[in-house]
């Protein structure tokens, strides 16, 4: 017989077991049910030996994809484009997607980290360009372009200063320099109007026209950076708006541990009372560091939310060990502000175009120009390299040396409305009796 049939209880037709046409060594195989009916969705398998019995398939095979849970650790190959349908991928720790597919059109989005260009809206992010020099202790403008310091009550005024970064995790990805605050000595303690921070401004248009959708709490920029403190403590920063009614964002850098370099990085939502304006005026600020007495901090501040802005509200009460150490101090490196849900990879940039960049805010200036005759007043020329923001403060520092008269500077500018950069020139005048005109100083339109 060469199968087994069986026979319906009722309505007719059969069940067949069916014997293959020959065992191995013509063997006499026996299989021996088990005694039970199993659970739902078990097999029958057997033990080598015959018996059967129900068992759930948790075994792991390297080659085959498997139905529910397990792993597939051998390569998989699929050759119909119709076969595999996901709506996302991500890693096995990760806690969301790497990339989001969009399960109607197909498109995609992903979270890379690397090879993207012009993403971040921070200049001079690696500390590379001290036009005005490399330390200062004035407010203001004085040592790194475009990053903005600001102390009071303080019993020793602390030095902002560009230094070198000759090791740690910094280095090894690329960074050489970064700035320090080093604290005075603060022999009253942190007072209520202590303070000292560190910020940079940004034009409005640039974050209006960066993508950003900053009204939606669904679309988000990415603030990130490295700090290293001589002592252990947080610290607190924040973003804030400048056009309309003015919000801020408070965070925290975690505890930090002393002389020990820490990445931190902030995911920032849009916000539906947020307001930036399409023009070269300041219309967002980034604190990296703001050590504040009680006159700026409340209790009642909470971290990683929008608020109205509150300048006695800036961020929670600080602790005062930084302050209140004489020389401690406190450095920064690779800052960058990307429109992503993900702080990427730091778009490093040859030093030349972060200098260029810098030059729109900040430059110093040169003209010179000689005339045999005494007839007439002189008039020297010069052309800024990179067009300014806006109509600069011209300082006029000294005269050229050798036979140059001298003379006086003027604000007038030179202007081409057609592409917005409106200040690409200015004169220096002599008057009838100098045989030349020349002058230097530097042209300053921060905002």
């Amino acid at each position: 017989m060469a199968d087994l049939k069986l026979l319906a209880d009722s309505g007719g037709g059969t069940v067949s077991l069916k014997a293959p046409s020959a065992t191995t060594s013509n063997q006499a195989v026996t299989l021996k049910l088990p005694v039970a009916d199993g659970s739902a969705n078990q097999l029958l398998k057997t033990d080598g030996s015959g018996q059967l019995g129900w068992a759930t398939d948790s075994t792991t095979d390297s080659t085959k994809l498997p139905l529910a849970g397990g792993s597939l650790s051998g390569s998989l190959t699929i050759n119909n484009p119709n076969i595999l349908k996901v709506n996302g991928i991500r890693g096995t720790g990760a806690s969301s997607d790497a990339i989001t597919i969009n399960s109607t059109d197909g498109t995609c989005t992903a979270k890379i980290t690397n090879n993207l260009s012009n993403r971040n809206l921070i200049i001079n992010g690696a500390m590379q360009v001290a036009q005005r020099g490399t330390s200062s202790t004035s407010n203001g403008y004085g040592d790194l372009d475009r990053w903005q310091h600001e102390y009071g009550t303080v019993n020793e005024n602390p030095t902002f200063a560009q230094v070198d970064i000759t090791s740690g995790t910094p280095f090894d990805l690329g960074f050489r320099k970064a700035i320090k605050i080093t604290n005075g000595n603060q022999t009253s303690g942190l007072q209520a109007a202590s303070q000292i921070n560190l910020m940079q401004p940004i034009e409005a248009q640039n974050i209006a026209q960066s993508g950003w959708n900053y009204k939606s709490a669904s679309s988000y920029i990415t603030l990130s950076f490295w700090v290293k403190s001589s002592v252990g403590q947080t610290f607190y920063g924040f973003v804030k708006t400048a056009d309309g009614s003015n919000y801020h964002y408070p965070f925290s850098t975690g505890a930090l541990s002393a002389d020990t370099w820490t990445k931190v990085t902030k995911k920032i939502p849009g916000n539906t009372n947020l307001q930036i304006d399409n023009n070269t005026g300041a219309g967002f600020q980034v604190f990296l560091q703001s050590t504040y007495g009680t006159d700026y901090t409340s209790s009642g501040v909470t971290l990683d939310a929008w608020a109205a802005w509150s300048s006695s509200a800036r961020t929670p009460d600080q602790t005062a060990t930084w302050f209140t150490t004489n020389d401690s101090t406190l450095e920064f490196t690779g800052v960058q502000l990307e429109i992503s849900d993900h702080a990427t990879e730091f778009e490093h940039e040859p030093e030349q175009v972060t200098f260029t960049k810098c030059q729109r805010y900040f430059q110093y200036w040169f003209n010179a120009v000689r005339f045999p005759s005494t007839s007439s007043a002189n008039h020297a020329t010069y052309h800024f390299p990179t067009p300014m923001r806006a109509a600069p403060t011209v300082v006029r520092t000294g005269d050229q040396a050798g036979s140059y008269e001298s003379g006086s500077t003027t604000g007038l500018m030179v202007s081409n409305s057609q592409y917005k950069y409106y200040y690409s020139g200015l004169l220096s005048y002599g008057n009838s009796s100098d045989k030349a005109v020349g002058g230097y100083g530097t042209l300053d339109s921060e905002l």
